[in-house]
């Protein structure tokens, strides 16, 4: 199961489920991720489990509305799982 970005409130934040076929496939992600993040210095809260991960892009410490980096950070995401993490 892929779906679109849901921003959320209170506190603002996007979400989203990225569905995988198997963990190989899931944890090539993860690392791929993780390369991103460090890169970008933006770290999403991350839950996964055997095919999928949840994805939460929190605002930044001290706004109160997302900024462009975090909706750019998560285009990003999408662009690494349609690369070749797609089930």
């Amino acid at each position: 199961m892929n779906e679109e970005w849901r921003e959320r409130k209170r506190p603002n934040r996007l979400e989203k489920r990225y569905g995988f076929a198997d963990y190989e496939a899931l944890r090539d992600f993860l690392d791929r991720a993780a390369e991103l993040s460090e890169r970008e210095s933006l770290y999403p809260d991350m839950g996964f489990g055997r095919d999928y991960v949840n994805i939460t892009i929190n605002v930044a410490e001290g706004a109160e509305e997302l900024a462009m980096e975090q909706r750019d950070f998560a285009v990003q995401l999408d662009a690494l799982y349609n690369a070749n993490a797609s089930p």
